[in-house]
């Protein structure tokens, strides 16, 4: 066998195993190796297959039926049926999601075609229908602005999702994550923003920020067609802790929703969305990974079970088998079943709010 071949299938197999049965460490961090090697793979297993396929082809199309070819073939088959059962598990989290969802009095979550060609194609460009506007000033620091999807036709009164970045306070940016989702919801009549925050600066400074990202929504909705009294907060990881301490603090924000979200302590003042917690918090959505190796889903768990002993307001946890940290980075198969929910989540909670003002 090629050196090129038995590289590549090796590296395609850790990456494989990775994604299947990461080993779980005991807390969570802001790295971890296993997440690296596997979080493509598990999120994208059709173009793994891809992969797979151009890197296996020229060994396996040349000395067929030698004893070389069989052993080769037999690693290709094996790492293949496990990219296929990567995307076979991804069915899963629909389920999971509609099941967790259930308990929440008039909600229900529709089954929306799949867009198949941006499931198998992911870096497609976005899709039509939406435009957005960059950049938009929020504060006078660099990072202090936010990017705006809209509907091509200008809406009336929409309602508003606001979505704040992950990357541990440290890196990430409003270009990634949240995306996809962001540009579903805006092409269906929503108002929608990614905002950008202080980064490597203490932890104060970052919920500032995401509240002047709120305030400046709000104070902006009218122009933007959209209603400001029907505002959404969301966020992944890091940000999914700056969405959970919006919307516990301010009661403008009609529901939070948190991916693969970190709310334990963070800064020199240990600040948590746990000390937030109170009876007249909003509905809460909480989505998170079981192989979760960034943030265990045990901290998800802890959250939402605190949130749920006070709050008056649903709070739903979704723990989807075999999904790792960063799950709305990309279009795929487990989103696009994430997006149905989180849309019907939303909508439902601003239909509640504007009924009840």
């Amino acid at each position: 066998m090629q050196t090129g071949f038995v590289t590549s299938l090796a590296i395609l197999a850790l990456c494989t195993f990775a994604a299947l049965r990461p080993p779980m460490p005991r807390r969570s961090s802001p790295s971890d190796v296993w997440f690296w090697l596997g979080w493509f793979v598990n999120e994208q297993p059709f173009v793994g297959l891809a992969v797979l396929a151009l890197s296996t082809y020229e060994t396996l199309a040349t000395d067929v039926g030698g004893p070389t070819w069989w052993l080769a073939a037999a690693l290709t088959a094996a790492v293949a049926c496990g990219m296929a059962a990567l995307a076979v598990r991804t069915r899963s989290a629909r389920g999971v999601l509609e099941a967790a969802l259930a308990e929440v009095p008039d909600l229900r979550v529709p089954r929306r075609p799949l867009p198949l060609l941006r499931v198998l194609l992911p870096f497609l460009v976005p899709r039509r229908g939406v435009r957005r506007l960059c950049n938009r000033r929020y504060g006078t620091a660099r990072s202090q602005a936010l990017d705006v999807y809209l509907p091509r036709r200008r809406p009336d009164g929409a309602p508003v999702l606001l979505y704040f970045h992950g990357g541990g306070f440290t890196i990430g940016s409003k270009l990634i994550g949240g995306l996809p989702l962001l540009y579903r919801l805006a092409a269906d009549g929503w108002v929608c923003a990614s905002a950008n925050y202080r980064l490597r600066t203490p932890y104060p400074n970052s919920l500032a920020d995401a509240r002047a990202a709120v305030a400046w929504l709000r104070a902006h909705a009218r122009e933007l067609g959209a209603d400001p009294e029907l505002l959404v907060v969301a966020g992944g990881s890091a940000g999914a802790h700056l969405a959970a301490t919006v919307a516990l603090t301010d009661d403008a924000v009609s529901a939070a929703i948190g991916f693969y979200g970190y709310y334990g302590e963070v800064g020199g003042d240990r600040a948590t969305p746990h000390a937030h917690v109170h009876p007249a918090a909003p509905p809460f959505l909480l989505v998170h990974g079981s192989l979760d190796t960034l943030v265990l889903a045990a901290d998800a768990r802890a959250f939402a079970a605190d949130l749920a002993r006070t709050s008056a307001a649903p709070v739903v946890l979704a723990e989807l088998p075999g999904t790792q940290h960063n799950f709305d980075v990309l279009p795929s198969l487990r989103l696009h079943a994430i997006s149905d929910a989180v849309e019907a989540f939303a909508r439902w909670a601003t239909v509640r709010r504007d009924r009840d003002r």
